[in-house]
């Protein structure tokens, strides 16, 4: 994992060097720089940042905490994350009106998207599967300018309430955006040769590459035609399910046996095994994931695998099409067949 994060971060820094300083006369090798600098970016987040926001880094508190600040380097808050996925999406996994991933407001808000089949439903939501490929690569932009300010402005995300931050998670916070806009913005606006038209196409294809592979690792999981979207009992914020089977029947992997996709994931191909065991790193999930394979075959509880991220990206398109139409014409795993 110490060598993984090593190559990560170093992949970040000789990308940024390429993309704003070496090649001033070759606009594809720049591109191609920049597009290594959103992988990093991406990576920092899916790998290094994910494991160590839960515990799962290192056995040092201490270092967990440093490798979570590799996130506010790339610039999203490391600290809004874990209110966001660890607080909220962790603990209620795809339950309609508390997981925050899913969130899409009131049955009178108009949100731009609809993924479960309790959110209120919108003429322009026929256009989703068209329109929110495209938007997610501003996800990273948007994180990074406009999320972590609001959730500290407004103390919620969603429906998760934002813990007050500590002196230490200040200091993180806002270094952390000082340190980004140094390099990131005011650098290469200072000191490279580029202009500022092509230092505006470096920047935009930083941030939608980050944006993109980022979206696509963390939907593809929960955000597909075969899984599960559940809804609260009257009155409570409980499920009809218990912890650990309603986290296998809102999780899906994909690309089982591909160290490939283990690794530029940060083990997201192994969704369900993260969602039972995230305290442990995601280098060990291949090895964990016939285990519970076999003792989910034994108790008779579906376990979901896309052969191919491909597969699942493209299950992911159809469940947005599907939620696309005014009356629900798709099908949704009932809770007999999930378990």
């Amino acid at each position: 994992m110490y060598v993984k994060s090593l190559a990560i971060l170093s992949l970040l820094c000789c990308g940024w060097l390429g993309a704003f300083f070496l090649f001033p006369g070759s606009l594809a090798a720049c591109l191609l720089c920049a597009v290594a600098v959103g992988v990093a970016e991406a990576e920092i987040g899916v790998s290094i940042m994910h494991d160590a926001n839960h515990g799962a880094y290192s056995t040092s508190p201490r270092l967990n905490a440093v490798a979570a600040a590799t996130c506010d380097l790339a610039g999203a808050s490391s600290f809004v994350w874990r209110q966001q996925h660890v607080v909220g999406h962790h603990a209620f996994t795809n339950v309609v009106g508390l997981d925050p991933d899913i969130h899409a407001g009131g049955q009178d808000d108009k949100a731009i998207f609809r993924l479960a089949p309790p959110h209120a439903w919108h003429p322009w939501h026929a256009w989703q599967h068209l329109y929110l490929g495209c938007l997610y690569s501003l996800l990273a932009v948007k994180s990074i300018f406009h999320d972590d300010f609001a959730a500290l402005a407004r103390g919620a995300l969603g429906p998760v309430t934002v813990a007050r931050l500590t002196r230490g998670e200040k200091a993180v916070f806002w270094g952390g955006k000082a340190v980004y806009a140094a390099y990131m913005l005011a650098a290469p606006a200072l000191l490279s040769p580029h202009s500022w038209a092509r230092l505006l196409v470096l920047w935009s294809t930083i941030n939608a590459t980050t944006g993109v592979m980022l979206a696509f690792m963390f939907t593809v999981a929960h955000v597909v035609e075969d899984v599960a979207y559940l809804e609260r009992e009257e009155g409570s914020r409980k499920v009809a399910l218990g912890w650990a089977a309603a986290q296998m029947a809102t999780t899906a992997d994909f690309s089982h046996g591909s160290a490939f996709w283990t690794h530029v994931s940060g083990g997201l191909n192994h969704q369900v095994v993260h969602h039972l065991f995230p305290g442990i790193c995601h280098c060990h999930y291949p090895q964990l994931a016939p285990i519970v394979m076999r003792t989910a075959a034994e108790f008779g509880i579906p376990y979901k695998v896309y052969p191919s991220f491909g597969a699942a990206v493209t299950a992911h398109f159809r469940h947005l099409r599907a939620m696309g139409r005014p009356l629900l014409s798709m099908r949704v795993p009932s809770l007999a067949t999930v378990g």
